[in-house]
């Protein structure tokens, strides 16, 4: 038999003349677990907490969406939802792209160190960072007692504390495609006349666009669903959709209100995706890139120095400051400097009846959670990731393959838009029956947390996954390879150190979740986010005390977590993509 170039000679029968799976059914196969996980634990209790809203005697009511979105408080959260996640995204994006480019093309000491910095604040729980602005712009902290001036409870403190969190996805998503960028190109129009100023609009910043909008659709993402960031800082003044979801469901019980802002929420985060997944397209599709070690020179000249300075200093007021003013107050007792606090914390008196246990059982708790959600975000992860990753057979030119693969990384990606808060009320009232009764069960928010950790798994090891030559499989496969061999002997060598990151990851996201968390952990198995605020809503200088400790405790784990990525990161950029 004569076999045309690139064709593989296929045995027809036996255990090593078995033909492959076809792409598409080898992708459903994977696809089977993400899709019931999702389906059970996100789409299931989400669409109760809004059924329950929107149906009155069995019939849907949706004039309520109307009569809701017509009142004037909710149209003022609307509004302020929006506009403070616009300028929180033009802010971040005004402060963060020096850095994106003294990252990608100046080659510092330091440099590797400072890309661990600005992604601490990535990885820090959300009760965290309000914690260490609340330490800083709050009644008694820094610039009260330096300068008597307090911004807590004004609109100041959630920007700079979005600016603080966001940071880092601009400076590695557009810093990760700048780097990648042939600089010839700009200084080719500059030879032939054109200023530097007019030389950068012209040729860099249109290569940078799908990157700039991407970077500028995930800060808006995540500032516009902002939970405990304005819960703390923002007083009873201000409240974002989450905030105002989480009001009315566990405060007022009122689920009609809770139920037609989950829906807005939804409508407008599913609107982001979708136009965030076409600018990733585009980026993917459209640019030539060369190794981002051959773009990076050391600076020179004063002004390159006075840049490479400037960022410096604005990561160190931006992001040091907060982190150091947290462990400073977690230390500064009546009595001096001191671990008063941390050894309150394995005193239930010490408490004031806050709690069941000693407050520093947080501490085990969230570890334990957080290793049961990353068993199961990576278990959940890597089998989306490798159907997205799997290349079509024949029948997969189809345009229905096309569109449910893309169906697919869509609602991979919900959980980090959709309001948090619903999930986990929603858990509460769809898993308390056979065989779903899981309120008294301790999985409950290990499942709650891995829903946020699957998206940074996929994530993670797609780009890397898309780089493994599918021929190797195939080889593999008809040589008698079952699909669980091929995986460990193909693809698992090649995707080892991606697969570590993804868990490093999920651990970390997994460690700080509060939004659904507060409503099911148990009184008397809290996790360090919600330990932290159940502190800080008691008067009392020991539970503020207290809430610096345990939050200095959530932040030293999270940022070695993050440092151990840094380590093992792969030293190979993702392509275009602007992953991290």
């Amino acid at each position: 038999m004569v076999l045309a170039r690139g064709e593989v000679a296929r045995p027809a029968a036996g255990r090593r003349g078995r033909a492959p799976r076809t792409g598409n059914a080898t992708r459903l196969a994977l696809m089977a677990l993400p899709v019931a996980f999702f389906g059970v634990f996100f789409a299931y209790p989400v669409a109760a907490i809004v059924g329950r809203g929107l149906r009155d005697g069995g019939r849907w009511q949706f004039g309520r969406i109307g009569e809701v979105l017509s009142r004037p408080d909710v149209l003022d959260v609307l509004w302020f939802t929006t506009w403070q996640a616009l300028a929180s995204t033009a802010l971040t994006l005004l402060v963060a792209l020096p850095g994106a480019y003294v990252t990608a093309r100046y080659d510092f000491p330091g440099k590797r160190l400072l890309r661990a910095v600005v992604t601490v604040p990535f990885v820090l729980p959300t009760v965290v960072v309000g914690t260490a602005f609340l330490a800083l712009l709050g009644r008694g902290g820094l610039l009260d007692e330096t300068f008597g001036i307090r911004l807590d409870t004004t609109v100041w403190a959630i920007l700079l504390a979005h600016v603080f969190f966001n940071y880092a996805v601009v400076v590695r998503t557009v810093g990760g495609l700048w780097a990648q960028l042939d600089p010839r190109q700009e200084e080719a129009a500059r030879v032939l006349g054109a200023g530097r100023f007019a030389a950068w609009r012209t040729v860099t910043l249109p290569a940078l666009a799908p990157s700039l909008a991407a970077a500028a659709l995930m800060v808006f993402l995540f500032t516009f669903t902002s939970f405990g960031v304005v819960q703390i800082l923002g007083g009873p003044g201000f409240a974002t959709l989450e905030v105002e979801i989480y009001r009315q469901t566990a405060q007022l019980l009122d689920l009609r209100t809770a139920a037609v802002l989950t829906l807005v929420q939804f409508a407008a985060v599913g609107a982001v995706l979708g136009v965030h997944a076409w600018t990733v397209r585009r980026r993917e599709g459209a640019l030539t890139l060369v190794d981002p070690a051959s773009t990076a020179r050391r600076p020179r000249g004063v002004r390159q120095w006075a840049l490479l300075g400037g960022v410096l200093t604005t990561v160190a007021l931006l992001v040091l400051v907060p982190l150091g003013v947290l462990v400073e107050r977690s230390l500064s007792t009546p009595d001096g400097y001191g671990f008063d606090y941390y050894r309150a914390l394995g005193s239930l008196d010490a408490s004031g009846g806050a709690f069941l246990v000693p407050p520093v059982h947080a501490v085990g708790n969230s570890l334990q959670y957080a290793l049961a959600a990353t068993a199961i975000a990576v278990v959940v992860g890597g089998l989306a990731a490798a159907a997205l990753a799997r290349r079509p057979g024949p029948e997969g030119r189809e345009r229905g393959a096309g569109r449910l693969v893309r169906g697919f990384d869509a609602l991979l990606m919900l959980p980090l838009g959709v309001s948090a808060v619903t999930v986990g009320f929603g858990f509460l009232i769809t898993l308390d029956e056979p065989p779903l009764d899981l309120r008294a069960s301790w999985i409950l928010v290990p499942l709650a947390q891995a829903l946020v950790g699957v998206p940074f798994v996929v994530r993670t090891m797609l780009p890397v996954l898309r780089a493994v030559d599918g021929r190797l499989r195939e080889a593999a496969a008809v040589l008698g390879a079952s699909p669980l061999r091929v995986w460990r002997e193909v693809d698992l060598p090649l995707v080892r150190r991606a697969l570590l990151i993804a868990a490093g990851f999920a651990f970390a996201v997994s460690l700080g979740e509060f939004g659904a968390t507060v409503f099911i952990a148990r009184p008397d198995n809290p996790t360090l986010p919600v330990a932290v605020a159940r502190l800080l809503g008691r008067p009392g200088e020991l539970n503020y005390g207290q809430a610096m400790a345990l939050s200095t405790i959530l932040m030293v784990v999270c940022a070695g977590a993050l440092l151990l990525l840094e380590r093992i990161r792969l030293r190979t950029t993702n392509g275009s993509t602007g992953e991290f």
